[in-house]
């Protein structure tokens, strides 16, 4: 998917790769198309400063099996990983930098939350309302995500071992080992881009982002 002209996935590796904490890269691609994923980063490495290692591997049948492939292919030496979906792809270069430094600070898993703002409503099947709960405690989460590499290899056992179903989120394995994840804030840009509508607004955060510099400039 593009948007502003340029792949998902390339926005996504440039703001991990600004990151002065992101050494290495490791993009999960669909199996059939390893290849033209290995092209553009290929090409996005060319044209960048070369400081991060990028590489490019087959994916699984599911995320957490993409996770996993992805996890396993990463330096040996690499104690802290990151996982980040390309549909938040626009997420800023400083959202990365919080959730890195608050593991390489101690944290055993991180992510990043931000208030919700609509009221949410607890259903049954039935789709009648059981509960309404306090949104002042509950958060949207998003990503990158940090962890312990040795952390998030052991949730993924876990989850093998007990054939755990499609997960949408790393961190609930690691809460389902009773490791305490901390949330940092998120950022209002870390958005899925799922739908027509979210493409627009990804072109408008991006034009915003061309604007501001030269406004700054202007101002000096």
């Amino acid at each position: 998917m593009l948007v502003d002209g340029v792949p998902l996935v390339v926005h996504a590796v440039r703001a991990l790769s600004s990151s002065r904490w992101v050494s290495s890269i490791v993009v999960a691609a669909p199996a059939t198309q390893v290849d033209e994923f290995s092209v553009l980063v290929a090409t996005l490495v060319a044209s960048g400063p070369g400081a991060v290692e990028v590489r490019v591997v087959a994916g699984g049948v599911d995320r957490r099996a993409s996770v996993e492939l992805a996890l396993n292919a990463c330096p040996a030496a690499v104690e802290v990983v990151l996982v980040h979906d390309v549909a938040r792809a626009l997420a800023p270069v400083e959202l990365v930098d919080r959730v890195a430094q608050a593991v390489l600070a101690g944290a055993p898993a991180v992510v990043p939350g931000v208030l919700l703002t609509d009221t949410v409503k607890q259903v049954d099947r039935d789709d009648v309302v059981q509960e309404t709960p306090d949104r002042a405690s509950l958060r949207s989460i998003q990503t990158p995500q940090g962890f312990r590499r040795d952390v998030l290899l052991r949730a993924h056992r876990e989850a093998d071992a007990r054939r755990t179903p499609a997960v949408t989120d790393d961190a609930g394995m690691v809460e389902a080992l009773g490791i305490p994840v901390v949330v940092v804030p998120g950022h209002e840009e870390a958005f899925t881009v799922t739908r027509p509508l979210d493409l627009l607004l990804a072109a408008a955060v991006l034009e915003r982002r061309r604007i501001a510099p030269a406004a700054a400039r202007e101002r000096q």
